[in-house]
């Protein structure tokens, strides 16, 4: 559905990349790596996206990082665009916030890496839940988006050695902080 509104492929995967989540940082060869992409292609995007004011740059060492410029005015709607699109306000609102127990949720899978599936992969970290509940919910709202949502739990002692051990992007989609 982006693609229509935004006709670059570059450009959608680098705003759902950097823009769903405010933490992201990228760097051209990188980004261009994970997209699969040719570094000009990126180097073009990341150049009118930094022009129009939408991202910010620093340099560390003889690398140049990139990462949503939060302060842009247009910054919570693309946000918002980003996350009704992908079907994750829809999550938050209809599982997220009825599940309860939860302290964080992260999104991972392709998705989390910029490119656009009809998977959503979530990691649900919290106390123990009620599964037959999230299964319901979960259902519910794979119905509501026209995707499907795979889920995975993990308590919160045992989420920082999982995650030295998890090799796919995480992406904080929603915090109870």
């Amino acid at each position: 559905m982006l693609d229509s509104l935004i006709t670059s492929k570059t450009r959608v995967k680098l705003l759902l990349r950097l823009f769903l989540n405010p933490d992201t940082k990228g760097y051209l060869r990188g980004l261009a790596d994970e997209f699969k992409e040719s570094t000009n292609a990126v180097r073009l995007e990341l150049n009118r996206l930094e022009d129009a004011g939408m991202l910010i740059s620093s340099t560390r060492g003889n690398k140049k990082e990139y990462s949503a410029n939060i302060k842009h005015p247009l910054y919570p709607d693309i946000q918002s665009i980003l996350r009704k699109i992908t079907g994750i306000d829809e999550i938050i609102e209809r599982v997220v916030r009825r599940l309860g127990g939860l302290n964080q949720v992260y999104l991972t899978g392709y998705l989390a890496s910029g490119s656009d599936d009809a998977l959503i992969d979530l990691v649900l970290i919290g106390a123990e839940l009620d599964s037959s509940y999230l299964n319901n919910l979960v259902s519910k709202a794979e119905q509501l988006i026209n995707r499907k949502i795979r889920t995975l739990h993990i308590k919160p002692e045992e989420f920082e050695s999982w995650k030295e051990s998890w090799s796919q992007k995480l992406l904080l989609v929603w915090s109870a902080e």
